[in-house]
């Protein structure tokens, strides 16, 4: 006599016996298969079926070796509805957001830059599944609130969660002025736990929080890098766990859900409430982690995530919709703060000195002077800029990508090299033969999965296309050259949509500069022909934007 499980059922075998029939009919949400000639009990009841398969002498299969289940998986589904957004989405992320729309807890297992936050703030906008939490990586914080913004338009605002609002923030929903919430993971304790109820020494179970009343106004979460949360065992998975139990809609966002086995998986399904889709905790374990490896019935398991709460598509299955080149702006904040703040004040006093300047030779002087100090301001932003651009470069190897990394300080090279030993760099002072064995061993070795680059050393001649991913700390004065720089990648050979990333210090130099580039992108072309010029010109608008301060 067999029980076995298959996805969330029991199925309960037997021949006819009068008093083992009776007492089936007394399993909660029992029914007959008359074709396959056996008894049929959901999983929610598992602990009803172990007390029957106990008191009766059944045995429960081993669920590992039964034959896999493996279907077609469907087609992505079409958007049929209007969402009022700022932006176009592009047709398959209108495809995922219809995915979003039938299934309302998912892992948007998309690979980076083909849009998973436009594909989640979207598919929460259509649903009005306000108020919306977004738990993300402290260095995207800034970022998730542009993007909001960006898609949202006038009417869809997002507030970061800080010190200054933690008793306050949900006022702001109240008042319709903010529909989206944005919080790193490591303050989630700070502004959402009351305390904890377990006794020393006792394991913290998700029982032993209290959480603040204030979770329960969320209609929907969406937590970025969901991967953080595959050890469940983690405060921070408890987190997020507890603030997402039994939301409308959860969206979990991570090109690598899965980083070593199946068993990350299990943290980021019970977050979504899921997990019962897959038979709950033990039959998971069961079926898809035995083996030497911990990896069991992948295919299967590919195909339930699949029916039921994941989607997941590379660039090359989306390139006919893609652009050769999208660009994106990282805000940061940058480490060194005070510094900066101490060098601005510094150049607006010299760009002072230069404005009263008495004749045209004192001008040159100072003029020469408050470059220098533009120079120094923006070294100062890229040193302070290391620890977050590190979360991005983890977060995209983690993912199996390889990232082309450009910057202009020696020390900023070498601190990347000491984080990356397996990185290749290219700088000046390299031969010819040097750097060509960097963009070898770049190119094809698949443990090599970053290229430290100098601006002026890497931004032309060379061929990067293993990788479709170009990232600047620090970029140059000029559009033209930022783009050499980001045809080291988007070249002959490249197969790949380009997806370039400019950091920026928040509220520092990074973003006139950049802002200034863009506007005189078409300068060098149209106007002087040359960069010699443009970079004047920037100059020029720089100092104009530090002398209104």
């Amino acid at each position: 006599m067999l029980i076995t499980q298959v996805n969330t059922d029991f199925h309960i075998a037997f021949r006819y016996c009068r008093h083992l029939v009776e007492a089936v009919k007394n399993l909660p949400g029992r029914r007959y298969d008359p074709v396959n000639k056996f008894w049929v009990v959901p999983t929610r009841e598992r602990a009803a079926v172990e007390a029957f398969a106990r008191r009766y002498g059944f045995r429960m299969g081993d669920q590992s070796a039964r034959a896999e289940m493996v279907g077609e998986i469907p087609p992505m589904p079409e958007l049929q509805v209007e969402i009022p957004l700022a932006m176009e989405l592009y047709h398959y992320q209108k495809q995922g957001v219809a995915y979003c729309l039938e299934h309302p807890h998912t892992i948007i297992g998309d690979k980076p830059g083909l849009g998973k936050t436009a594909q989640s703030i979207a598919a929460v906008i259509a649903q009005r599944a306000f108020p919306c939490l977004i738990i993300a990586p402290a260095t995207l914080k800034i970022n998730w609130a542009r993007e909001v913004k960006q898609w949202g338009g006038d009417k869809i605002n997002a507030i970061i969660i800080n010190d200054k609002n933690r008793r306050t923030w949900h006022l702001f929903y109240e008042a319709g002025m903010a529909q989206f919430f944005v919080v790193n993971y490591e303050s989630l304790k700070k502004y959402f736990v009351e305390k904890f109820t377990n006794k020393e020494g006792q394991k913290l179970m998700l029982s032993h929080i209290k959480f603040r009343p204030t979770i329960d106004i969320f209609k929907s979460v969406i937590i970025d890098e969901s991967h953080r949360c595959k050890n469940g065992s983690a405060q921070q998975s408890k987190f997020c766990m507890g603030i997402s139990k039994e939301k409308p809609v959860t969206y979990l966002l991570s090109g690598t859900p899965l980083v070593n086995k199946p068993k990350d998986l299990i943290p980021q399904l019970h977050i979504m409430g899921m997990l019962s889709k897959f038979g709950g905790y033990k039959y998971f374990v069961n079926r898809y982690c035995s083996g030497p490896n911990e990896a069991s019935n992948l295919r299967e398991l590919n195909y339930l995530l699949n029916l039921h709460c994941f989607y997941q598509r590379a660039k090359e299955d989306v390139l006919k919709d893609l652009p050769a080149k999208t660009r994106q702006t990282i805000l940061c904040d940058i480490s060194n703060r005070k510094e900066y703040m101490d060098a601005e004040r510094d150049l607006i006093k010299y760009l002072r000195e230069y404005r009263d300047a008495s004749d045209e030779q004192q001008r040159r002087a100072k003029r020469g002077e408050v470059i220098v100090r533009i120079n120094v301001l923006r070294q100062i932003c890229a040193r302070g800029k290391v620890k977050e651009v590190k979360e991005f470069i983890d977060d995209l190897i983690e993912s199996g990508e390889k990232l082309i990394l450009f910057m202009n300080l020696i020390e900023l090279g070498d601190a990347f090299k000491k984080l990356y030993p397996n990185a290749v760099v290219i700088r000046g002072g390299m031969s010819a033969e040097d750097k060509q064995r960097s963009v070898d061993l770049f190119q094809h070795d698949p443990v090599c999965k970053l290229a430290i680059c100098n601006i002026k050393a890497a931004g032309v001649g060379l061929t990067l296309t293993a990788s479709s991913r170009v990232a600047f700390v620090e970029f140059p004065w000029t559009y033209a050259d930022c783009e050499q720089c980001e045809d080291r990648a988007h070249r002959i050979g490249q197969k790949n949509n380009v997806s370039c990333y400019y950091f920026l210090g928040e509220k520092t130099i990074d973003e006139d500069i950049y802002k200034i580039i863009q506007t005189k992108k078409s300068i060098a072309q149209t106007v002087t022909g040359t960069v010699d010029q443009v970079e004047e010109n920037v100059v020029d608008a720089i100092m104009n934007i530090f002398n209104q301060k």
